[in-house]
C-alpha cells in the first residue's frame, strides 16, 4: 500500500504489512492533506494555507479514528495541535537541530543505536500511524534502515557479541507498523540471543489505531521467553476513548508490562489539570505513567516548548494531587548523555 510520509520517512509497503486487518484499512484511508483535514474539521482558510506550507517539509498523516475525537471549528484543540502543521514549523531557531538527541552519534551499525549501558535500540521502520508535529526523528535517515529479515542480521550479530546488553528496544517510526509475521520473526531471533532478557517496544498505534491490537500481535508479545515491556505514547486524556481503553485492557491482560510516556507540549497538555486527568485515566486502565518528556529540540518545534520552571511547577502540583505511582518522572534527553536527565 502507499502511505504518504515525510520525505525522509519510509513508506509502509505490502511486503511490510502482509495482513488484511482493519488496522491496515485505517492506514489506507488516513488523512494525508491539510485541505482534507481542514475541510473535515471546518478550520479557517488561514490555517489551511499555513498547514499547506508547513507540510511541504514534513507531510501530514493522521488516522480518521483520531480525527473523530476532535470537534469541528476548534483550531486550538489539544489533539489537533499535535497533528496540524503550523507556520511556526518553518522557522529556524537557535538551539534547535535536525538530530536533537544525538542518534547519529549513537549509531553502531545500520539501524542499531546504543546510547545507554545495557540497552540497544533497533529502528525497524520509518513508517508511522501518525506524523506528530513535534517528532524528534522527523529528519532521521530512514532510507538507511535495513529492510527484510536477512538485512537485520548484522545488527543482531552486533547485539549477540556484547553480553552486557540485556534489553533490546524496538523503535522507529513505529515498530507495530510491521506485519505480525515479521514482528514475530524478529522477536524470535532476538530471543535466541541468550543474554537478552527483555524486549521493549515503543508504539503510538494503540492510541492512534487501537484495532492494531490483534490476537496475533498479543501472541507475538507473549510468545517467547523474553519479558516484554510496552511503552505507549499518549499525551492527553481525550485521546483515550472506548476503543483505546479496550486495546489497553487487552495489552495489560496479556501480562505485558504497559507504561506510558508523554511529551510536555505547549497548548496541548501544559497544565496540571490536563496531566492529572491523563494520569488518573491511565492508572485506572492499569497503565503506569512513566516519563513526561521535555521537548526534544528538533528543528521546527519551538512553538511547543515549555520552560523547565513551568514543567517543574506542574509536576509539583501533580505530586500534591496524585499518589506517587501515578506521577511520571519529568525528563530530558541530551545528545551524548549516559542516561536521561531527571528534572523532577
Amino acid at each position: 500500500m502507499n502511505i504518504v510520509t515525510a520525505p525522509s520517512l519510509n513508506v509502509a509497503t505490502d511486503s511490510e504489512c502482509l495482513d488484511t486487518d482493519h488496522w491496515q484499512q485505517s492506514l489506507r484511508t488516513a488523512i494525508r492533506t491539510p485541505e482534507e483535514l481542514c475541510k473535515i474539521l471546518q478550520l479557517p482558510d488561514a490555517y489551511c494555507s499555513a498547514a499547506r506550507r508547513a507540510a511541504k517539509d514534513f507531510r501530514l498523516f493522521v488516522p480518521r479514528e483520531y480525527v473523530a475525537k476532535i470537534p469541528p471549528g476548534d483550531p486550538k484543540h489539544p489533539l489537533l495541535r499535535q497533528v496540524l502543521p503550523l507556520a511556526d514549523e518553518t522557522s529556524t531557531d537557535e538551539g534547535f537541530s535536525r538530530d536533537p538527541v544525538g542518534d547519529s552519534e549513537a549509531l553502531l551499525t545500520s539501524g542499531l543505536l546504543q546510547k545507554y549501558e545495557s540497552r540497544a535500540l533497533l529502528v525497524v521502520t520509518g513508517a508511522c500511524a501518525v506524523h506528530c508535529r513535534y517528532c524528534f526523528r522527523r529528519y532521521f535517515p530512514y532510507g538507511s534502515v535495513p529492510k527484510g529479515e536477512d538485512n537485520w542480521q548484522p545488527a543482531l550479530n552486533k547485539i549477540a557479541e556484547d553480553s552486557s546488553i540485556d534489553e533490546v528496544i524496538l523503535s522507529g517510526g513505529d515498530p507495530w507498523m510491521l506485519a505480525d509475521s515479521r514482528l514475530q520473526s524478529l522477536t524470535e531471533k532476538i530471543a535466541q540471543i541468550s543474554h537478552i532478557r527483555r524486549l521493549r517496544i515503543h508504539s503510538r498505534l494503540p492510541s492512534m489505531i487501537p484495532s492494531r491490537v490483534t490476537d496475533a500481535l498479543l501472541h507475538t508479545l507473549t510468545g517467547t521467553r523474553l519479558t516484554t515491556v510496552l511503552v505507549v505514547h499518549i499525551n492527553h486524556a481525550l485521546e483515550i476513548d472506548k476503543q483505546v481503553a479496550v486495546a489497553l485492557h487487552k495489552l495489560v491482560g496479556s501480562g505485558t508490562v504497559v507504561l506510558n510516556q508523554s511529551v510536555l507540549l505547549k497548548g496541548v497538555n501544559d497544565s496540571a489539570a490536563a496531566l492529572e486527568s491523563l494520569c488518573r485515566e491511565l492508572v485506572n486502565l492499569r497503565v503506569m505513567p512513566y516519563y513526561l518528556h521535555q521537548l526534544d529540540r528538533v528543528e521546527g518545534s519551538m512553538h511547543f516548548e515549555v520552560s523547565d520552571r513551568r514543567a517543574k511547577q506542574i509536576i509539583s502540583t501533580l505530586r500534591s494531587r496524585l499518589p506517587g505511582y501515578a506521577v511520571p518522572r519529568l525528563v530530558r534527553e541530551r545528545a551524548g548523555g549516559t542516561s536521561k536527565e531527571i528534572l523532577a
